[in-house]
């Protein structure tokens, strides 16, 4: 009986060792290349020759923190305001949000650059308004970056934290409100801190998947604002420079685990 979680787990764990360890392994060995047939660090002495590389991580991170806490302001009270209501209300909203995961990526950010280009959607409505001028764009800006990704990750952000309020008792919030607190107060008292795991999760996952985005700040940041994922697809596709791409994949790796596993951490110790 016993023999029997081993042979269950077995299966998953060959296919994850094929498809992620054994790549990921690779990277590393590539990334640890001295250039003399040996490992040596040569790679990532060029990473920090110049301020060139670090800016372009540092950027990397900071779109990946903003998108973080863009999603989280709109997507908690997304998720709260889809468990609150019910019936054909909830199932709009939830087919608003699920219907752009079905469009690609790609499709989506070209959306973007309609709107937010010279003379786009979004200039056209503020012009009028006196409140921008006539040349004005968010492409090539870290907002305009910022805003696109936002819009391609919120599913995540609202879906993940909507499973986690979906388990709170209503009649918690029906106490609360009943001893006197405000919907400000129950909200921040009581829904939150229960859904405490979902926002935890939600931010995780939209972290990582900005951080690893290419397509979208490539589209909207053009070559004036580029990210490491996008600086590794150009040393792969361009220069064919493997070994500094893959300690550029290196150090995105890096500074991702050193923003997640303090806040998982940190989430884990606060009861999510």
């Amino acid at each position: 009986m016993k023999r029997e979680p081993l042979l269950l787990l077995l299966g998953p764990v060959a296919f994850l060792a094929a498809l992620f360890v054994l790549p990921v392994a690779q990277v590393l060995v590539l990334a640890f290349d001295g250039g003399d047939g040996g490992p040596g660090l040569a790679q990532f002495a060029r990473l920090f020759a110049d301020a060139y590389h670090p800016l372009v991580a540092w950027r990397t991170i900071r779109l990946a923190l903003l998108t973080t806490l863009a999603t989280a302001a709109l997507g908690i009270p997304l998720a709260y305001v889809m468990h609150r209501s019910g019936g054909w209300v909830r199932a709009a909203l939830t087919v608003v949000i699920v219907l752009p995961l079905m469009t690609s990526v790609v499709i989506r950010t070209f959306g973007w650059l309609v709107i937010l280009g010279r003379g786009g959607l979004l200039a056209r409505m503020l012009e009028p308004l006196d409140l921008v001028g006539r040349n004005f764009s968010l492409m090539h800006t870290e907002a305009g970056i910022v805003i696109a990704m936002t819009q391609v990750l919120l599913p995540f952000m609202a879906l993940t934290v909507l499973a986690a309020i979906s388990r709170v008792d209503r009649s918690l919030e029906e106490a609360a409100r009943t001893m006197g607190a405000g919907l400000w107060q129950t909200l921040r008292l009581v829904v939150l801190p229960l859904a405490r795991p979902g926002i935890v999760s939600g931010s995780l996952l939209v972290f990582a998947l900005a951080a690893s985005s290419f397509v979208t700040p490539m589209l909207v940041g053009g070559v004036r604002l580029p990210v490491l994922a996008g600086a590794v697809y150009q040393q792969v596709t361009g220069t064919l420079d493997w070994p500094f791409a893959a300690a550029q994949a290196t150090l995105l790796l890096v500074l991702a685990l050193l923003v997640i596993l303090p806040y998982a951490r940190l989430g884990r110790a606060r009861g999510a």
